[in-house]
């Protein structure tokens, strides 16, 4: 069991992951819970906060200045929790493990929000474009992370806006990562949900789509 981050954190979440999945299989028994929390209630508790919807509609050409500010463990936060809470499809939830948080603006107007989290553990097409093994995963899977959350605000109008930002996130996610946790990235994946969406953004800010997924995940009792 690794006990420390490369951050010189202890990884407390990783090890009592692994605790509930011994106690589940029967391995192991574990003690009565001194506190019982129910996270879905913790993540609809986010506060919501109004902020300016005048109606943005620009020519991507016609835009001076667009900036993406890392607003993780900043007073930017709470903002970014109540917007994804109050206009992306699947609302707000907080990333587990690893993850940092992205606001880009227009001049002072703020028009989207980015999550990145922990890779998904075991995603057949990713391991075979990569060409990894089970051991190789094992040893590497910390390199990826994962695009949790996009949200382009509903009052934004703007064509291949959503493609820009990606890029610049992209450029400069592995160095303010590497601040935080001592280590680089050096892959970024995503999920679409195809009777939802086409993933057009992505594939116009260069991902490659390398297969789809069985779409099935680990289950928390």
């Amino acid at each position: 069991m690794e006990l420390g981050a490369t951050n010189g954190r202890l990884k407390d979440m990783a090890c009592r992951e692994v605790l509930l999945n011994l106690s589940r299989k029967g391995i192991i028994a574990l003690p009565p819970r001194k506190i019982f929390r129910n996270n879905s209630i913790r993540n609809r508790c986010v506060p919501l906060i109004k902020i300016d919807k005048f109606p943005i509609h620009k020519n991507i050409s016609d835009i001076q200045t667009l900036k993406l500010k890392m607003v993780r463990r900043t007073n930017l936060e709470p903002l970014y929790n109540s917007l994804v809470q109050q206009f992306h499809y699947l609302g707000y939830c907080q990333i587990a493990g690893n993850h940092l948080k992205y606001m880009a603006f227009i001049d002072d107007r703020l028009v989207a929000c980015l999550g990145w989290g922990s890779a998904a553990w075991s995603v057949k097409s990713r391991e075979l474009f990569v060409g990894w093994n089970k051991s190789s995963k094992e040893k590497n899977l910390h390199f990826v992370v994962n695009n949790t959350r996009f949200l382009i605000l509903p009052w934004v109008k703007i064509k291949c806006l959503a493609s820009k930002i990606l890029a610049l996130n992209a450029k400069r996610i592995s160095d303010d990562w590497l601040k935080i946790y001592n280590y680089p990235l050096f892959l970024l994946e995503t999920f679409v949900e195809r009777n939802r969406f086409k993933g057009t953004c992505y594939k116009a800010a260069n991902w490659i789509n390398v297969g789809h997924t069985k779409g099935t995940a680990k289950i928390r009792s």
